[in-house]
């Protein structure tokens, strides 16, 4: 049986590699006792050799950003509700939705363990970012095709998306419910941000 392993790996293409390398950081974070989370153990669980692991990622935090931004990516489609708001919602209520699953919440740590030991890191980490990013990029460049003024990048950032990891970061259970709207409203009845029309907030 052992020998039929070898064939089953040279036959998976790049892509099919880098999904079960994925899912095996996913298997691995989501494991209830806390399984060791090292190139080796990720490789030999996605059944892949660890040296191409390391090639293709060079270690483990590239790794870890790569898994988080491309699940969040493929879980997340933007959704063009007609409105800022509506569009704003709906990526809340989405994010809401994924951390009260077993994935989201390894995915949250795995954002806390890719944090870069060293500056040489911060360079694909900062990818990564504006990669995750540019869902939010595209509800803000809707709002304005549709004459809304949203709010800056930053503002979101701070106001919207930040609460959600503080909480699954410190273990702070989501509110039962309206935990979105109070997050959007107070984002768009802020200082320079609003709906429609108002001033610049570039």
């Amino acid at each position: 049986m052992t020998q039929k392993q070898p064939s089953a790996r040279i036959r998976r293409s790049p892509e099919q590699v880098r999904a079960a390398v994925h899912q095996a950081v996913i298997d691995l974070l989501s494991a209830p006792e806390g399984e060791d989370l090292t190139i080796p153990a990720i490789a030999g669980r996605a059944g892949v050799n660890h040296t191409s692991v390391y090639r293709r990622w060079g270690g483990l935090d590239a790794l870890l950003a790569d898994t988080v931004t491309t699940r969040l990516e493929r879980n997340s489609p933007l959704k063009d509700t007609g409105s800022l708001r509506g569009d704003l919602m709906a990526w809340a209520e989405a994010s809401v939705a994924s951390m009260h699953t077993p994935e989201g919440r390894a995915l949250v740590r795995a954002v806390v363990l890719s944090m870069p030991s060293s500056n040489q890191a911060r360079p694909e980490r900062a990818e990564h970012f504006r990669r995750r990013m540019r869902s939010i990029e595209q509800i803000r460049e809707r709002a304005v095709g549709r004459g809304e003024t949203p709010p800056p990048l930053e503002e979101i950032l701070d106001q919207l998306i930040a609460p959600f990891y503080i909480r699954a970061i410190f273990g702070i259970d989501l509110p039962a419910s309206g935990y979105p709207e109070l997050l959007v409203d107070r984002l768009l009845g802020s200082g320079s941000s609003g709906s429609s029309g108002g001033t610049d907030s570039a």
